[in-house]
């Protein structure tokens, strides 16, 4: 940094000071310039809400940190198309399904089952849809505000009141301060304050495009709902189908089989039959040593504890090209942390990425 740079910081930093700690007042920005700052209500809500519509869309936590760490690991591997996530009424049409299919066709609750199973997953295409409705025209629309003209405003406010320091620094010290090194410190504070105002009625001018990303939300929602309406009508008209079919059906009589007569035989002995005999004893051997025990070796080698590590508490199985299986008390090597919910690591020369809340760490990654 220049010296010229170095001055302005110290002017900055001791008039902040001399505001904060001795009460000196700055210069007052006017009121429509203060109207404009709702763009700080505005960032706050765009934020909160793009957070709990995720969770509206994937409300099981351990899901949105799969799909967040699958997303992270696809940018990491140059994937295009981020891989998908399974949806809770999937795996319960799924589960219905290999059920249904076990019962048999003779079975009523078999049929009924296979019915509900194919519905549900039909509800899984259906909440795919959804996903990428909202995904694409209300979730990517806000990030992009968030990333884009909100950061952009930001910065502007931070250079803005950086140059409202150097200028009331300046000002105070009339005399001893050139007069053109005053005048550039006025001139550029207003400069920032025009380029930051503009920014701000900008974007407070356009909020229709929220708006209109917001109907775009209720859109998905309605089209997701009348879809899903439409199912369950048709599953239920089954299901009452079934049920009518099988109240119609004559019921077949259980006749339990005649037993046919066992002959025990005569009794020889006093325990049926069965000769006693005496268990031989065993007799206790001084020679018997706790080594002849089978020692139990461990599955897995255990790296030295002066790397970073963690030991599993629980079975993790795979579901995923990239994940790292193990077994609870496995001792996993730490090679990096993709989020605050994932690390990646190896076991037995594998190497995978594992859900934190599985493991606690031992020796944990250099920061």
């Amino acid at each position: 940094m220049s010296v010229a740079g170095l001055k302005k910081q110290f002017y900055k930093a001791s008039q902040l000071v001399s505001e904060k700690v001795g009460g000196a007042e700055g210069t007052k920005l006017d009121d429509d310039f203060k109207e404009m700052e709702k763009v700080d209500v505005t960032s706050k809500a765009v934020t909160e809400v793009l957070a709990r519509t995720i969770e509206y869309l994937q409300p099981n936590p351990a899901s949105r940190a799969k799909l967040t760490m699958l997303n992270t690991v696809s940018k990491i591997r140059g994937q295009v198309k981020n891989p998908g996530y399974p949806q809770s009424e999937g795996l319960l049409g799924e589960c219905m399904i290999r059920h249904g299919k076990e019962l048999g066709g003779e079975s009523n609750f078999g049929d009924a089952l296979l019915d509900a199973g194919e519905s549900m997953k039909r509800l899984a295409e259906v909440k795919d849809s959804l996903d990428i409705e909202v995904k694409q025209n209300f979730i990517d629309p806000l990030q992009n505000l968030c990333e884009k003209d909100l950061k952009e405003i930001q910065h502007h406010l931070k250079k803005l009141e950086g140059r409202r320091l150097d200028f009331d620094y300046k000002k105070k010290r009339q005399g001893k301060i050139p007069d053109e090194e005053l005048r550039q410190a006025l001139e550029k504070f207003e400069e920032s304050k025009e380029v930051a105002e503009t920014s701000m009625h900008n974007l407070l001018e356009t909020d229709i495009e929220q708006v209109s990303q917001l109907s775009a939300l209720v859109d998905a929602q309605l089209d997701y709902h009348r879809q899903a309406v439409q199912i369950l009508d048709e599953l239920a008209e089954k299901l009452k189908r079934r049920m009518r079919e099988a109240s119609s059906r004559p019921k077949r009589e259980y006749k339990p089989k005649p037993r046919e007569p066992f002959d025990l035989g005569e009794p020889e002995q006093s325990n049926g039959g069965f000769p006693c005999t005496t268990a031989p004893k065993i007799a206790a051997s001084s020679s018997f040593r706790s080594s002849d025990k089978p020692i139990r070796t461990p599955s897995r080698s255990m790296p030295p504890l002066d790397q970073p590590s963690c030991k599993a508490l629980y079975d993790f199985e795979p579901e995923n090209d990239g994940e790292l299986g193990f077994h609870e008390g496995d001792v996993i090597t730490l090679t990096n942390q993709i989020d605050e919910n994932w690390y990646e690591g190896m076991l037995d020369g594998q190497s995978g990425f594992f859900p934190l809340s599985y493991v606690e760490v031992l020796v944990p990654l250099p920061q």
